[in-house]
């Protein structure tokens, strides 16, 4: 049945842009993000159906200049003129609405390549709309050279110093190493381990390249050069360029002011308040640098009057948590169900609360199975001290607050026990030495750029404030064989922690892996293998 608010003639010209022009469930397609944003905000306050809604308001009405920018989807250049030329009746809808929100309706794919290993980072530090992937250190070799050079970021400031010989010669030592130890560590680890015949030559080589290359990550300079994909909607992009737009380093600001210019061609109308001349973004720019110019003040203060870091190994402390916790859970699991308060659900019994709480984990079968919101009423604060390597792959969980450092190299390095008693072992530390003092010796003046030069075995710190649930997915997730040794760890000791800091929570952790294993990838290389042979 065609839609009533539309015609026969109508519904196929709407063909082209939806999915379907009869059922009540259909998906947009062939649109520019500012139209589907724009049309997504009248929606909400319009009496029409969405596919008429889109014919009588955008492809029949002039102002918005619909047939220009969707008539050649293939001449892009006409298209966005045609974007530009409708964009003030595009913005007036946007605007109409004067809701946040409405930046989640637009959004995009970006692609930011030959950034730092550091400048990844800031980018990824947005929690909410965005969803980066970046290009993997245990996949891909890092030892390649393009024009005979080193793949790794000359940061601007310090490449117009008195610190760009030490700068670009602790870099390449630091590659060189990491290309030198590749042979002789995969030929002690495959000595080691040997082939199982029944394993194919493809899934042991995948898994024996990954065991080394974590191996050695640690040696890559922060300046290291990667790829990554975003994609996130126009409120993301939105607070990423104002963000990096304000940050002190030369490269954010780079990359805020390129991907500004790429991102007005597709989501002009999202992103406009992160233009440096827009009365928005100059009121947050005024109230970040007060804050950031404050709480360094503040910071300089008290820093003679608290310990100063020390070398120390790589930790895991739980800081706080709350022991009444475990009411709060089991009160929340039951409140959908009831009509009591929640205040009147927290005065149960001990004894009630483990019979609620064993109810929620009875039927969980596999870590897929995620637990009820309710154990969101449990949270706690980790800090944790590691190397920068592995700092980068758990920052990636945004569900949680967490916050780090700045990369130095006062906190000492992991050594991978595979290189220990090596004869290569020498090589591998004096590469991290002489990493620590070429930056001990450009941070006395750049301490910011200073941080381009750090190895990324060197330690970091950082918090994890998480709530019980995503714990729960990150723990379980991260603990499993494939990953790596010192994230598993990681992922393992927080779990243990909890549990022992509150064990009415340990039944929550039962698909933890605690185990070890010796060629860690070996089993998902072997599946990942047999999922491409059974075509599925």
């Amino acid at each position: 049945m065609i839609d009533p608010e539309v015609s026969e003639h109508q519904a196929k010209i709407l063909e082209r842009f939806v999915t379907n022009t009869t059922d009540n469930v259909f998906v947009l397609r062939n649109l520019p993000e500012v139209i589907k944003g724009a049309l997504f905000s009248r929606y909400s306050r319009s009496t029409l159906g969405l596919r008429a809604l889109l014919l009588k308001e955008f492809i029949l009405e002039e102002a918005t200049s619909f047939k220009a920018i969707v008539g050649d989807p293939t001449d892009q250049n006409e298209q966005m003129i045609a974007i530009q030329k409708a964009q003030n009746f595009y913005d007036r809808i946007l605007d109409g609405y004067g809701d946040d929100s409405i930046g989640e309706l637009g959004g995009a794919h970006l692609a930011i390549e030959s950034v730092s290993m550091l400048g990844a980072k800031v980018v990824e530090d947005g929690r909410i709309g965005g969803s980066p992937l970046e290009k993997s250190t245990r996949y891909i070799y890092f030892d390649q050279k393009v024009k005979g050079h080193y793949l790794f970021y000359r940061e601007p400031v310090l490449m117009t110093s008195a610190y760009r010989e030490l700068f670009e010669e602790t870099c390449n030592e630091l590659f060189e190493t990491y290309s030198r130890l590749i042979p002789p560590l995969t030929s002690k680890i495959e000595g080691g381990f040997p082939k199982d015949p029944a394993i194919s030559k493809g899934a042991y080589v995948a898994a024996l390249r990954a065991k080394v290359l974590d191996c050695l990550r640690g040696l890559l300079p922060a300046s290291t050069l990667t790829n990554m994909g975003v994609f996130g909607n126009g409120r993301f992009f939105e607070s990423l360029l104002q963000r990096m737009g304000l940050h002190n380093l030369v490269e954010m600001q780079e990359i805020a002011k390129k991907a500004r210019t790429e991102l007005n061609k597709v989501i002009p109308s999202f992103i406009r308040r992160s233009d440096p001349d827009h009365k928005h973004y100059q009121g947050f720019a005024a109230y970040f640098e007060a804050l950031r110019s404050d709480t360094k003040q503040l910071a300089l203060h008290f820093k003679d009057s608290l310990p100063q870091p020390e070398m120390q190994e790589a930790s895991v402390r739980l800081i706080d948590f709350d022991p009444t916790s475990p009411h709060k859970v089991a009160a929340a699991i039951l409140f959908s169900s009831t009509q009591q308060s929640l205040q009147d659900l927290r005065s149960l019994s001990q004894e009630d609360v483990t019979r609620i709480l064993e109810v929620v984990v009875s039927a969980r079968e596999h870590r897929r199975h995620k637990s009820p919101r309710a154990l969101e009423q449990a949270s706690f604060t980790f800090e944790i001290v590691a190397d920068f390597g592995v700092y980068r792959d758990l920052q990636r969980h945004r569900i949680l607050s967490q916050e780090r450092q700045p990369l130095t190299c006062d906190l000492g390095y992991y050594t991978p026990p595979e290189i220990v008693g090596m004869p290569e072992e020498k090589l591998y530390h004096e590469a991290m030495a002489k990493g620590k003092k070429a930056y001990d010796t450009i941070a006395n003046e750049l301490p910011e750029e200073a941080q381009y030069v750090v190895p990324m075995g060197y330690h970091i710190r950082w918090y994890f404030h998480v709530n019980l649930r995503s714990l729960q997915w990150l723990s379980e997730l991260r603990s499993q064989a494939a990953g790596h040794p010192m994230y598993r760890w990681i992922a393992q000791e927080m779990a243990r922690q909890v549990s022992e800091a509150i064990p009415s929570f340990e039944r929550f952790f039962k698909f933890v892996d605690f185990d070890g294993y010796s060629l860690g990838r070996l089993s998902a290389e072997v599946r990942s293998e047999a999922k491409v042979k059974g075509g599925s």
